[in-house]
């Protein structure tokens, strides 16, 4: 007599991949001197959209919670209203499909998705590798002087994204740090935590070779909040450890030390002596704002800025940016937006569009917070919590200096996704188990039963 012996249910293969294949496409060189605009992963983030459609039709369930529903539809209103007062219908309609994209569509994506922590942490890990991949590749351009122009010289490290667009391999860079200082922080197994602070000190030499201010701001906030969120022992020493290496890095072996400690120093004097970029951007500044008061409730209309900047801002602009290396001839970059997401939704979508956004962005950081609290009482995917809070602090933060534009703004997208999945719906399965009791083993078990 033969004993039959249950077998494990079968793990079916994970949704989540059309998504890393997303992340992955990012990778592929652009061909230098083209137009900054839609990508091949653009192209392939509107299929994965359909693909997320039409999984939903077939299984016939409620895609997202009334809350996620809300928090991820809000910025529809200011999206609507400001597509409506758009100079042109060709114009409302490029910024809508746009801003659509970016904030709601493939977030909900995203988050539709992502099964469990373990699809969660995959997506960490491909944003982790296509940072390696980016810094790599910017590193050598460095060490050859085939990179960007700056200061004279082809050295600035952009990645494969070259000056189509040049702050791409920053907002690489900086994502898989985030990602990886909070996997390190987790508590996985000490071999994958390991991997990841080999990671995150790996990826701080291309971060410093992109020359990118808010890059290193954004960056220095987030991986402090990380720190701090995760406790001030672990704090106190990982802070000792990325200091040890910056040390080691600058002053020991001399990667870049004149350049990057007047580059540091520029942070500084924004007021006192700014150079011509930083005088750029407080001009670009003022005009967004200047349209603002002139529509303060619906903005001049999605693509508007470019249309009205020259009646708002002073002679102090220049006609535009260089722009060479990399592959690329030389040419003059228009400025079109004010480097400030903040500023170009209030100049062009009003006081209603801003709230709206930045609502939605502001709830998803308070539901990723909570779901964190939650996570360090239970043990139920701190890492996860970590990563999600340090992809919204940096974003926030980066948004301060940089606005949305050229073909990495689609990785900005899904790692809204990622941190909204957190947010919205991983957060919550740790709360659940807080409220039963439940040990964070048994919680672990339910929720990997419930994705098979």
């Amino acid at each position: 007599m033969t004993l039959a012996l249950p077998l494990a249910p079968r793990r079916t293969p994970s949704p989540v991949w059309p998504v890393v294949a997303v992340v992955a496409l990012l990778g592929l060189p652009l061909t230098p001197g083209a137009e900054g605009g839609a990508g091949p992963a653009d192209a392939l983030s509107a299929l994965v959209v359909g693909f997320c459609v039409v999984r939903l039709l077939r299984r016939r369930r409620r895609p997202l919670s009334r809350t996620a529903a809300v928090v991820l539809g809000l910025p529809v209103v200011g999206l609507a209203l400001a597509a409506v007062g758009a100079s042109s219908a060709g114009a409302g309609l490029t910024g809508l499909g746009r801003y659509l994209q970016v904030f709601v569509l493939v977030p909900a994506a995203v988050v539709l998705l992502i099964r469990d922590r373990a699809d969660f942490r995959l997506l960490a890990w491909a944003f982790v590798g296509l940072a390696g991949w980016e810094g790599a590749v910017g590193v050598h351009q460095y060490v050859t002087g085939t990179g960007a122009s700056y200061q004279g010289q082809q050295i600035r490290a952009v990645g494969t994204f070259g000056v189509v667009d040049v702050m791409g391999m920053a907002t690489v860079v900086s994502f898989g740090l985030v990602c990886a200082v909070g996997l390190a922080l987790g508590q996985a197994s000490l071999r994958q935590r390991a991997v990841a602070v080999a990671c995150a000190l790996a990826l701080l030499v291309p971060l410093a070779l992109s020359f990118s201010r808010g890059a290193w701001i954004a960056t220095a906030v987030t991986c402090a909040a990380q720190l701090c969120l995760a406790g001030m022992r672990r704090a106190l020493k990982a802070g000792a450890v990325l200091l040890a290496a910056g040390v080691l890095l600058v002053g020991g072996l001399g990667i870049g030390t004149a350049m990057l400690q007047e580059r540091i120093a520029s942070i500084t004097q924004v007021a006192d002596a700014p150079d011509q970029s930083v005088t750029d951007r407080y001009t670009m500044w003022a005009a967004a704002t200047g349209m603002w008061r002139e529509h303060p409730l619906t903005g001049v209309g999605l693509k508007g800025f470019p249309e009205h900047r020259d009646s708002h801002a002073s002679l102090a602009l220049s006609s535009g940016s260089d722009t060479e290396g990399a592959g690329a001839a030389f040419r003059r970059q228009p400025l079109l937006s004010p480097h400030n997401m903040y500023l170009l939704v209030l100049a062009e979508q009003g006081l209603v569009g801003l709230l709206a956004l930045a609502g939605s962005w502001l709830a998803l950081l308070v539901c990723a917070l909570t779901g964190l609290w939650r996570a360090r009482r239970t043990g139920l995917g701190p890492d996860c919590a970590l990563v999600s809070c340090g992809l919204l602090v940096w974003q926030l933060t980066d948004f301060v200096y940089a606005d949305i534009g050229g073909p990495s703004t689609v990785l900005t997208a899904v790692a809204l996704g990622l941190a909204a999945w957190w947010a919205l719906v991983g957060g919550r399965e740790a709360g659940d188990a807080e409220a039963e009791g439940m040990t964070p083993a048994h919680a672990a078990l339910r929720a990997e039963g419930a994705t098979r």
